[in-house]
């Protein structure tokens, strides 16, 4: 019997190499005056960002250029709305890491809105937001995040009244997804391989999660295979095209599988170690990912209703070790040694020089959420998963 489900609507995808250059046809129809959103890195000083303004230039499309340093702030946003309120935006485009199209999804969203956007954030505002917005287009130049495909914009404060909450709404899934592998092919190797960690994260935390069902793990497993095949050759050069391909198909598939499914515990941290702390999000996901599963993994075998939880596991693991005919065991214990040896191979660094001390260890994992995890971890395990990493 098929596992009753409920799916979240997805935007317009383009999917295709070189689609970029087909942006200002595409921008026509909703008007002539953009907000584009670029990262500090501006893909506008690359060749194709440069070929894209002498594009928009000829097609008469006047664009506002505002820059995201990192990942977004409450003040970042307000700020570029301020700037864009007297421009009369038709559209807003982003393009960049997950971090700018978060941006322009919030920016888009608080166009028609007076109030900072701290007041419609989840768990901190006091006030919902009814879902107008300018048409935004995502855009992305990493395969991270998949935010191309989803209805939240992740907006950080750090400090120790720190915070990462979304801004959630149907209505702000992007008008468009316009992914071109093209744009991922200049992306720096530690970014890659932090970004794909995200990526590979959510694939797994989806298809593992307590929410999936058969047609998010369906998706969710043809993201984990472009993972297997991709990654690491991403990784160590980052001009395979092919590769690259295979990443932005995995990042677009983990955003559809997360919008369904949920996530698990690296995320859960993901939020609370980036509310107190400057960490990338991708490290973050990237450097707990092995700890965080072998935990899930011990503690499920010592729960007697575990066996879906652990059959997915073992399918993980006869994908990733591509050895046939060993028991499940060896496929479960083998998908986690492969992990680990990953995250070692990649090059991800612990956590040690981030400063996280003791007591904000024990900080961070009493607001660390547990949801769609496969198992319930206790403090205790959220502690020896954190302090594992911090190293």
């Amino acid at each position: 019997m098929v596992k009753p489900f409920q799916f979240a609507r997805v935007p317009r995808i383009i999917f295709k190499p070189g689609s970029v250059g087909s942006l200002p046809d595409l921008i026509k129809p909703y008007g002539s005056r953009i907000a584009l959103i670029t990262g500090r890195n501006s893909f506008l000083r690359s060749t194709q960002g440069q070929n894209l303004v002498t594009q928009l230039s000829k097609s008469k499309i006047e664009y506002n250029l505002i820059s995201i340093q990192g990942e977004p702030s409450p003040e970042d946003i307000d700020s570029a709305v301020q700037l864009l309120k007297s421009e009369d935006i038709e559209l807003v485009v982003g393009i960049g890491g997950g971090s700018v199209i978060d941006a322009g999804k919030a920016i888009s969203a608080m166009l028609s809105r007076s109030e900072s956007i701290v007041r419609f954030l989840e768990g901190v505002g006091d006030l919902e937001h009814p879902g107008t917005k300018v048409p935004f287009f995502a855009i992305p130049t990493t395969s991270g995040t998949g935010s191309e495909a989803t209805k939240n914009a992740v907006i950080s404060k750090v400090g120790t009244d720190g915070f990462k909450k979304s801004l959630r709404h149907d209505n702000f899934v992007p008008d468009l997804a316009l992914v071109d592998p093209d744009l991922t092919v200049n992306c720096p190797p530690d970014i890659t391989a932090a970004s794909g960690m995200d990526c590979f994260t959510q694939l797994a935390e989806a298809y593992l999660s307590d929410k999936s069902s058969e047609y998010t793990d369906a998706l969710a497993m043809e993201g984990l295979k472009a993972i297997e095949r991709s990654l690491t050759r991403c990784c160590s050069d980052g001009q395979d095209a092919e590769a690259r391909a295979g990443m932005s198909f995995a990042a677009l598939t983990s955003g559809i599988c997360l919008a369904n499914a949920g996530l698990g515990v690296v995320h859960g941290f993901a939020s609370s170690v980036g509310g107190m702390y400057n960490i990338p999000h991708g490290l973050v996901c990237g450097t707990l990912m092995a700890k965080t599963n072998e935990i899930n993994v011990r503690e499920l075998r010592k729960m007697p209703a575990s066996m879906r939880a652990l059959n997915k596991y073992s399918l993980l693991g006869q994908l990733f070790l591509d050895e046939k005919g060993k028991s499940d065991d060896y496929y479960i214990d083998g998908f986690i040694s492969y992990l680990h040896k990953l995250t070692a191979a990649l090059g991800l660094p612990g956590l040690k020089k981030y400063c996280i001390s003791d007591d904000h260890i024990s900080a961070i994992c009493a607001i660390t959420e547990n949801k769609n995890n496969p198992v319930k971890l206790t403090i205790d395990d959220l502690h020896e998963i954190l302090s594992s990493r911090c190293i």
